[in-house]
């Protein structure tokens, strides 16, 4: 483990030099893995720890569209892909990628099968954060561990294929065998990551919740209509409207930042952005930041977790979901830029 500093502040950090995939294996070369849940992470840590010589199973649903999805991507039924308790039964350590309403109703058939010794693993803290709402209590004889990696499974995926790694965090809830720092990063770097960071379920849950309804997603979406709301009541074409709000961001602007960071990317832009940029951040800021404590403290309360589990627990909810996100699919924005990304050249 190194000892790295972001920002003038020291974080625990384990990189795939100090921690490369021959130990990894080795480390876990006794485990079988099953991967409960082949839905956002199912599938992209499942197929990059097979390909990196992991023996790993999955378990999900007979007769699911999931299960299809699993059979189409090389996982074999009655061999490597089984019904949920079966695979449960034959593992020894148990990743849990289920969603959050899904993990607290399957929970009573996954308890059963954690016998002392085997490993519970999961990709968010939430079930364990607000164990006294989920129910999700582990029983004291396991290891209890985390990885999570900073983007989707997709994401995950595809950038494994690419011979790159997406950064994970790691936390350790309980250790039981004595063993457990080893299993989490053998399987961080099993499954993918660019290097680890450590954190606990509780940080995780917290700045995962705040980020995705920030400006990971929530935030994002709110900003950018605001401003193509504006340039289309000012009298702005769709085409234009969309292109100075959402292309030119993502196309451009994005990867210069990604790359090197915002400095980079300001002096990559013209003296009239730079100088606009700076003097209207900070009233962006002052704006913005009483909703992101707002965020913040509903997070920390737990009313943000009862919102999710009361709401993704309703019979109707994917249909009632299905049904925003049409909505949101069909505003005159994202119609805009259906257009727009088929006018991209890569696609003429």
């Amino acid at each position: 483990m190194a000892i790295i500093n972001f920002g003038g502040v020291d974080e625990n950090v384990v990189t795939r030099e100090e921690f490369p995939l021959t130990k990894a294996l080795e480390t876990l070369k006794n485990e079988t893995i099953a991967v409960i849940g082949y839905g956002v992470q199912g599938p992209g840590q499942s197929l990059n720890l097979k390909d990196n010589g992991f023996n790993v199973i999955v378990g999900q649903r007979k007769n699911s569209k999931t299960w299809d999805k699993a059979v189409a991507d090389g996982w074999v039924p009655g061999e490597t892909l089984f019904e949920i308790e079966e695979a449960c039964e034959r593992a020894t350590i148990i990743q849990y990628l289920l969603s959050d309403a899904a993990q607290i109703a399957l929970w009573p058939t996954v308890k059963k099968h954690l016998t002392p010794g085997k490993t519970l693993y999961f990709s968010h803290g939430f079930g364990i954060t607000y164990k006294e709402r989920t129910g999700i209590i582990p029983p004291a004889d396991i290891d209890v561990i985390l990885i999570a990696p900073k983007g989707s499974g997709t994401s995950l995926r595809r950038m494994f294929l690419q011979g790159r790694g997406l950064n994970s965090s790691y936390a350790i809830f309980q250790d039981a065998t004595g063993k457990a720092w080893e299993k989490v990063i053998a399987l961080g770097i099993g499954v993918g990551s660019g290097y680890l960071f450590e954190t606990t379920f509780k940080k995780e849950t917290y700045s995962d919740l705040t980020g995705e309804r920030g400006t990971l997603m929530g935030a994002i979406q709110g900003l950018l209509l605001a401003q193509y709301e504006t340039l289309r009541e000012n009298g702005h074409e769709p085409s234009e409207a969309f292109n100075e709000t959402v292309e030119e961001l993502t196309q451009s602007l994005m990867p210069l930042f990604a790359e090197n960071g915002m400095d980079w990317m300001y002096a990559n832009c013209s003296t009239t952005a730079q100088r606009g940029a700076l003097d209207w951040m900070g009233p962006f800021h002052d704006a913005t930041k009483p909703v992101f404590q707002k965020l913040y403290s509903e997070v920390a309360c737990g009313n943000e977790a009862q919102r999710s589990i009361d709401t993704n627990s309703q019979p109707d909810y994917r249909e009632k979901l299905d049904a925003e996100l049409k909505e949101l699919r069909e505003s005159e924005m994202w119609r805009a830029g259906a257009t727009v990304r088929k006018l991209r050249p890569e696609n003429n």
